[in-house]
């Protein structure tokens, strides 16, 4: 992840819940599915977090990989994150990590920490503040 402050934009005007989400240059939708009353034309918010979540971890097992020549050939990450209702007692989120290529046991133990090294997991691992003004 760059040194450089991560930043992102979101606006909601009134169509419904399609939010408009604009990050460095980029932009995507997000929204709620239809029995929510959303128009399902994006990703929900908590599916962004964790994809947010996931390509982190797989940007980071890559470059790890790639760094040491380890014969990794594709990397999969399945994500799921608890029902809201059980959030009060602590929010947990399951990661599934999967690896295809000629790997040996110790690779893919190496590999496996270097995914909590991921800086989204980082976040996601310490208490967070979110100041609103």
């Amino acid at each position: 992840m760059s040194k450089k402050q991560i930043t992102a934009v979101v606006e909601l005007d009134k169509s419904r819940y399609k939010t408009k989400v604009f990050a460095d240059g980029h932009f995507i939708y997000a929204d709620e599915p239809e029995e929510l009353g959303g128009t399902d034309e994006g990703m929900a918010p908590g599916a962004l977090l964790l994809a947010s979540l996931g390509s982190c971890t797989a940007i980071t097992i890559r470059m790890y990989a790639d760094r040491k020549q380890f014969p990794l050939e594709t990397i999969t990450v399945n994500l799921a994150i608890c029902a809201e209702e059980e959030m009060d007692k602590g929010t947990v989120i399951e990661r599934e990590i999967k690896f295809t290529g000629d790997l040996d046991e110790d690779q893919i133990k190496r590999l496996m920490i270097i995914a909590d090294k991921c800086p989204i997991h980082k976040i996601l691992s310490n208490p967070i503040r979110i100041l609103t003004k």
